[in-house]
């Protein structure tokens, strides 16, 4: 499949910014799954300066600079990427090892065998250890159970106990918050099971990107109406000391990751993989406008 993707992002200051320095993370992955085929960033007012790196966790980082007076910043990514089936959770006894041995694998010992995955198992700027992801967790990881299909369990879980309302939670709310209150949106949802995975020492992270949306039977894919999606990955370790792999678990549609999605970054939360932040000389009050379109290449 090949998914054309839009994500057009608008501020308009009052009174205008004088200087600014941003960061995006809106160039897509290369994965074992999908393959960029094209990606335009486009910048207005033009930048003064522009760079663009690799980040820690493999991520596309581009930052830029605007040196002249501006009251509305808008930034364009268009990407064409190529998407295929990503290899499924291999649920079932024989699929992965019992959530405990995983647990116990990523347990500081001297002289242990580093796994990277074990940067994910530690708490993060938007999921703190807390004794509630924990409480709730343990509903889904029964004694012996393998790690994928607690999971799976506890995905499904989330989905079904919670409830997605696009209005009830800010970026900055905290998961505990949106757990107790039991709603949230995508980015909550990710949070919160990321959160119980590693109060039981799992290691999870934050997967940032878009999905394609289907309109209703007989009407028209409407322009700039999607949004971008966050979902999570769990690591399961191979057998036998063998590398691991993680599998992609979308609690807000209670759903494996498909074709049908692209991946933007993978982090430790939403603080690693923001779409824009920046800094501003100047300027006070702010008007935001984002749209995202995401549709199929013939």
């Amino acid at each position: 499949m090949k998914l054309h993707i839009v994500h057009e992002t608008r501020y308009a200051y009052t009174p205008p910014v004088e200087t600014a320095q941003h960061i995006v993370h809106l160039k897509p992955r290369d994965t074992g799954s999908q393959s960029l085929l094209q990606h335009e960033l486009v910048i207005t007012p033009v930048e003064t300066r522009r760079s663009e790196r690799i980040d820690v966790y493999g991520n596309t980082r581009t930052f830029f600079s605007l040196q002249s007076v501006h009251d509305e910043l808008r930034v364009v990514a268009d990407s064409v990427v190529a998407t295929r089936e990503p290899a499924a959770a291999p649920l079932g006894a024989e699929g992965s090892p019992a959530w405990e041995a995983v647990r116990e694998q990523f347990r500081y010992r001297a002289g242990g065998r580093w796994d990277p995955a074990a940067e994910f198992v530690f708490p993060s700027e938007y999921v703190p250890r807390h004794d509630d992801f924990a409480a709730y967790a343990h509903g889904s990881f029964a004694a012996g159970t393998p790690v994928l299909d607690a999971a799976d369990a506890l995905m499904r879980r989330i989905h079904a106990e919670l409830r997605y309302e696009s209005d009830s939670t800010e970026v900055e709310t905290p998961a505990v918050q949106a757990l107790a209150q039991r709603r949230g949106v995508c980015q909550d949802f990710a949070h919160i099971m990321i959160g119980c995975l590693r109060a039981l020492g799992l290691p999870a992270r934050y997967v940032s990107g878009y999905l394609l949306t289907t309109p209703a039977p007989g009407q028209p894919r409407l322009v700039g109406c999607d949004a971008s999606h966050a979902w999570v990955s769990v690591y399961a370790p191979g057998p036998e000391g063998a590398a691991g792999a993680w599998y992609d678990f979308d609690p807000t549609n209670e759903r494996a990751p498909g074709a049908d999605y692209v991946t933007v970054a993978v982090g430790r939360d939403f603080g690693d993989v923001s779409p824009m932040r920046g800094l501003l000389l100047g300027g006070g009050e702010h008007q935001l406008q984002v749209a995202v379109t995401v549709e199929p290449l013939a």
